[in-house]
C-alpha cells in the first residue's frame, strides 16, 4: 500500500484506536496518537508518539499536527455510552460535537488533507428495513447518535470548503481482540455483551442482564451485527487507500453483514470457555431496535471489504484469549 504520508490517530489510547495503531505500525506508518487518557490507557500507546492534550484544545492541536506534519487524520476519540449520552447530553455536545469543532479547525490550520471519521449505526436510530444500507434515513433516538450524525455533517460542510477528503465509516458492534493478543477491549465502566459476558464466564461478575427476552426474533432476543475490532481497523487502511488514490469521498456501514442474537452470545461463550454464563432477563430498554444489522454490499465493491474474522465464534475466542481466559496455541489452531 502506498504511503499515506504522517498520520494522526486521535483517541490512539482506547480500544480501537490502539488496534488501529498497531495495523498502521505493521504498515510502517508511525501514528501520533492525540489523547486526553481521560478513558484511554497510557500503556496501549506503543507504535508511536503521543500527545497528551484535550481536542478541544485548539491552539496546541493545530501545534501538534504542524509540528508532526500531519497529512491524514483517523478521528476516534469521542464519548460512546448510549445511555449516559441520555442521561448527560451536554457531555456528548460538549466532548463529541466540541471535540469535532476544534479538531476540524486544528485540521484547516494545519492542512491536513484527509479526514476519516469514526461514525456509528447510531445515527440510523430504529431503521424501516433490515439489512441497513447507507442511504437508510438518519434519525437518531439518543444525544449519542445524534452527536455522531451532527459531527458527519460538520465534516462535509467544512472538507468541502478546505479542500479535505474524506471518508465516513459507520460502526455496527464491534467485539474481539487482535489475533496476537497484544491489545484487548478495556473499558471503565465496561458496557458492552461481549467482554461482559466473558467476564460473567469467569466469575469476574456474579449475573449478566439481558435486556429484553419478547422482541420478534428466533430466540426472542434482540439481533446484532457483530464486527471483529481487526476487520473494522482493515476498512480503515482500505479507506485511507481510497482517500489517497484520490477517488472522492466515501460514506460506508461497516459491520459482518450478519446478525447474532443476545442468548446466542451466552451460547458461544459457554461452548468456547466451557464456563457457565448466570443470567437475568429484564424489561427491554426504550429505543432498542429488534434487529439491526448491516448492508455492506458498498463497502465490499468501494473497497474490496471482505471481513476475515468476524464469525462470532472468531470473535469471542479472541476476547478470551485476550483476557487471558483462553491459551494463545489454543486461539491459533482453532
Amino acid at each position: 500500500m502506498t504511503s499515506l504520508g504522517n498520520i494522526c490517530v486521535t483517541g490512539g489510547a482506547g480500544y480501537i484506536g490502539s488496534h488501529a495503531c498497531y495495523a498502521l505500525a505493521r504498515e510502517g506508518r508511525v501514528p501520533l496518537v492525540v489523547d486526553n487518557l481521560s478513558t484511554g490507557n497510557r500503556s496501549a500507546i506503543r507504535w508511536g508518539p503521543l500527545a497528551e492534550l484535550d481536542l478541544r484544545d485548539t491552539a496546541q492541536l493545530t501545534d501538534a499536527l504542524v509540528a508532526h506534519e500531519v497529512s491524514t487524520v483517523m478521528h476516534f476519540a469521542a464519548s460512546a455510552y448510549v445511555g449516559e449520552s441520555v442521561s448527560d447530553p451536554m457531555k456528548y455536545y460538549d466532548n463529541n460535537v466540541g471535540g469535532m469543532l476544534s479538531l476540524l479547525r486544528a485540521c484547516e490550520g494545519a492542512g491536513v488533507q484527509r479526514f476519516v471519521l469514526s461514525s456509528s449505526c447510531a445515527t440510523y436510530g430504529i431503521p424501516d428495513a433490515i439489512p441497513v444500507r447507507e442511504s437508510a434515513a438518519q434519525r437518531p433516538i439518543n444525544p449519542y447518535g445524534e452527536s455522531k450524525l451532527i459531527c458527519e455533517r460538520m465534516l462535509r460542510d467544512v472538507a468541502q470548503q478546505a479542500g479535505m477528503s474524506f471518508a465516513i465509516l459507520r460502526y455496527f458492534n464491534v467485539a474481539g481482540a487482535d489475533a496476537s493478543g497484544a491489545l484487548a477491549e478495556d473499558h471503565d465502566p465496561e458496557t458492552h455483551l461481549v467482554p461482559l459476558t466473558l467476564f460473567t464466564a469467569a466469575g469476574r461478575r456474579d449475573l449478566l442482564t439481558l435486556f429484553g427476552a419478547d422482541y420478534d426474533t428466533p430466540d426472542g432476543t434482540c439481533i446484532r451485527d457483530y464486527i471483529h475490532v481487526s476487520d473494522l481497523v482493515q476498512g480503515h487502511l482500505q479507506a485511507l487507500g481510497y482517500l489517497e488514490a484520490r477517488k472522492g469521498n466515501l460514506t460506508v456501514n461497516l459491520g459482518s453483514g450478519r446478525g447474532v442474537s443476545n442468548l446466542e452470545i451466552v451460547q458461544t461463550v459457554e461452548r468456547i470457555t466451557q464456563c457457565h454464563v448466570r443470567t437475568r432477563m429484564a424489561e427491554r430498554r426504550a429505543g432498542d431496535p429488534p434487529v439491526l444489522v448491516a448492508d455492506t454490499s458498498f463497502a465490499r465493491q468501494t473497497l474490496g471489504f471482505d471481513p476475515q474474522r468476524s464469525d462470532i465464534d472468531t470473535i469471542v475466542t479472541d476476547a478470551a484469549r485476550s483476557f487471558g481466559m483462553l491459551e494463545v496455541k489454543d486461539a491459533e489452531s482453532a
